[in-house]
């Protein structure tokens, strides 16, 4: 298969790219290294990926209207994993407009060039941010997602809404993928796990928002990775058993499907700063903090239906996980 990965520079994208390639398909890999974080980073994952056979690489904006056309007119993929998008809930409150360009007219760019291109099959990011104001635990793709409380969340449900109308409309077969936290090597930096061991290893402190008292569905990359190509593996179908007066959120009479993909075993904040602290060998000096605006305090996926539908199986505890973050950052940063 010949992939487009979008977002390919990033933590995600490189390791899917990385398990396409292993297996045999062709990625075309594009980004835009843009300096939301350091894109020094970026361009490592990316060299990795470079010394690679059947990889190559575009730097493009998703946003560009001429320039994604154009890319799927001349490479003509059989399938697409878009993971491309403007990441953080905190950054939204500074700079809402860069999620417009990045995650609505990117996405937007994306569907039209599936959908003029016989793309068999488009796989996309969602997030679990989108459950905003929904208390009901674990989370399920069976619920209405109305409210989001950041804007990061609310342009990630516009696309879920973008990707249905063009499989109602176009016959294209969508899927989205709601993220739970993920972590592991070549991780993001402004994500908790970058953060705190970061801090610990300078000796500063690290801030704990809502005083500790968070809950996460962690969720190893590696894990993450093989529920994205169990799925991209498999092009949904229209649902026969939708109802149109008791409408099932996460299918639809068209080629549609949403899924949650994370690890079904939330783990509490403070847990997952013991499990660092002893792989780092260091405590940690903690500034307790009062819940961030735009932040929920838990998060919990309920992972039945892409565990039924794909085989999706995370399989990585923490205290393994972290152990091979720690590894990575003390190996690339030599610390």
């Amino acid at each position: 298969m010949k992939y487009l990965v979008t977002g390919a520079a990033g933590f995600i994208g490189s390791h899917t790219s990385h398990r396409l390639l292993a297996r045999g398909d062709e990625v075309v890999g594009l980004d835009n290294l843009n300096d939301y974080y350091d894109p020094s980073l970026k361009e490592a994952r990316l060299a990795r990926l470079a010394a690679l056979p059947g990889f190559r690489f575009v730097k493009l904006d998703l946003a560009d209207r001429e320039g994604i056309p154009a890319l799927f007119a001349k490479e003509r993929f059989d399938r697409v994993i878009h993971l491309g998008a403007q990441a953080g809930v905190r950054y939204s409150l500074q700079n809402p407009l860069a999620y417009v360009d990045s995650n609505v007219v990117g996405t937007a760019n994306i569907l039209e060039g599936c959908r003029h291109h016989g793309v068999q099959h488009l796989v996309y990011a969602s997030t679990s941010s989108v459950y905003g104001a929904n208390t009901a635990m674990p989370f399920s793709v069976h619920q209405n997602v109305d409210h989001p409380l950041s804007f990061y969340a609310a342009t990630k449900k516009a696309t879920e809404l973008m990707a249905h109308t063009y499989s109602h409309l176009y016959g294209l077969p969508t899927t989205g993928l709601r993220f739970f936290t993920v972590y592991g090597p070549w991780g993001r930096p402004d994500m908790a796990l970058f953060l705190f061991t970061k801090n610990i290893l300078e000796g500063k402190p690290i801030d704990v928002f809502n005083h500790g008292q968070h809950k996460r569905d962690f969720t190893f990359v590696a894990d993450i990775v093989e529920g994205v190509v169990r799925a991209s593996d498999r092009p949904p179908t229209a649902d026969a058993t939708w109802n149109s007066d008791t409408p099932d959120p996460a299918s639809s009479n068209a080629p549609y499907r949403l899924y949650n993909i994370g690890n079904n075993q939330p783990v509490e904040l403070m847990r997952y700063i013991e499990v660092l602290e002893a792989c780092l060998g260091r405590k940690a000096e903690k500034n307790f903090l009062p819940l961030q605006v735009g932040d929920v305090p838990a998060t919990w996926a309920n992972i039945e239906a892409l565990q039924q539908d794909v085989g999706y199986t995370p399989a990585t505890p923490v205290e393994e996980g972290i152990a091979q973050f720690v590894n990575w950052y003390k190996e690339y940063y030599a610390n």
